[in-house]
């Protein structure tokens, strides 16, 4: 039985994928390719997958917010658990072109539930976000804290997957687990985050804008961690025998958050940015951003309980390493 891998061109889905193929397993991994950003990006993620994995790993090119498309296209394949990593990502994005967090993260996210459902999987692990704590004045940001209180679209349509599940997980009881990213950073990172523009700017002696003035903190955390918390998640699926699991669901519904559990000054980020490029940023101060929070971080006691979730690695040596990969990545010496 292979495991389906949604969002697979993407940035924690290429990892995500690559850390279950490198035990063994089989994946079929899905994604749109759309143009949110760098389509070529997105493409040679998956080559490398596909170079490294040609008898394990396959892809297709579905929108799986067409419920109809997705069906058809999976008729023929085996599948028993689901890592549902696809989404329409961005919270700013979300404010100029709402529609697209509809159809991917709403519509998409109940396609991947009846999916679930029609094949009996074993397990569904789907990516939510920290974004769901809004605003927050109390860090860090426990499962329990509240999350009807969104300052963007985004942050919703996430938070409105979580309940769906909730409620698929009480009427067919599927065993199902969200985890909440918190600032997700590392190679093959996206072009739109705070790690890869800064690097970028500095790299190329432009304007590094600082939103706020720079006064954010945010719980970095590098793939690999998260990628060990996904795949921790997935080997122990919430069991359907009553008990209260981390987010309160009595049924077999778990949340989780997976971050780095530290609250880093985004000066601090850059300054280490500065450090591995050899190069000053040239900074511009910038208002707050429509949607933006002032700060993240994860309490991770009930992922580090349940799941045996621990984050190694600190921005002082994830951040040299991004960099390193992103000079390989542009041929930049």
């Amino acid at each position: 039985m292979a495991i389906l891998v949604t969002g697979a061109a993407g940035f924690i889905g290429h990892h995500a994928a690559r850390a279950l193929l490198a035990r063994g397993e089989e994946v079929i991994g899905l994604d749109n390719l759309n143009s949110y950003y760098d389509v070529g990006l997105k493409r040679r993620r998956l080559s490398e997958l596909e170079r490294d994995y040609p008898d394990s790993f396959s892809f297709k090119r579905i929108d799986f917010s067409n419920g109809g498309v997705l069906k058809q296209a999976l008729h023929k394949s085996e599948i028993d658990r689901i890592v549902h990593l696809g989404a329409q990502a961005g919270v700013r994005y979300s404010i100029k072109n709402p529609a697209a967090y509809i159809r991917s993260n709403v519509a998409g996210h109940i396609n991947i539930l009846e999916l679930a459902r029609a094949r009996s999987v074993r397990h569904l692990v789907y990516a939510s976000s920290s974004s769901v704590y809004g605003a927050t004045t109390t860090t860090p940001s426990q499962i329990d804290d509240r999350t009807d209180r969104p300052c963007s679209l985004y942050a919703a349509t996430k938070r409105a997957g979580e309940l769906m599940s909730e409620s698929y997980a009480s009427l067919y009881h599927i065993p199902m687990t969200g985890l909440r990213f918190f600032t997700v950073y590392g190679p093959w990172g996206r072009p739109d985050m705070a790690m890869w523009l800064f690097t970028d700017a500095i790299m190329r002696g432009r304007p590094l804008q600082l939103f706020n003035a720079g006064q954010m903190r945010r719980d970095f955390t590098y793939v690999d961690d998260i990628v060990s918390g996904i795949v921790r998640s997935l080997d122990r699926p919430p069991q359907d025998d009553g008990s209260v699991k981390s987010g309160g669901s009595l049924c077999p519904h778990a949340i989780y958050n997976l971050g780095n559990h530290a609250s880093e000054d985004l000066l601090d980020v850059v300054h280490l940015i500065e450090d591995a490029v050899g190069r000053r940023a040239r900074l511009s101060e910038k208002p707050m951003q429509a949607g933006d929070v002032p700060e993240t971080c994860a309490d991770i006691s009930a992922s580090s309980r349940d799941l045996g979730f621990e984050p190694r690695t600190r921005i002082s040596q994830g951040i040299p390493i991004f960099v390193d990969w992103f000079k390989s990545y542009h041929a930049m010496a």
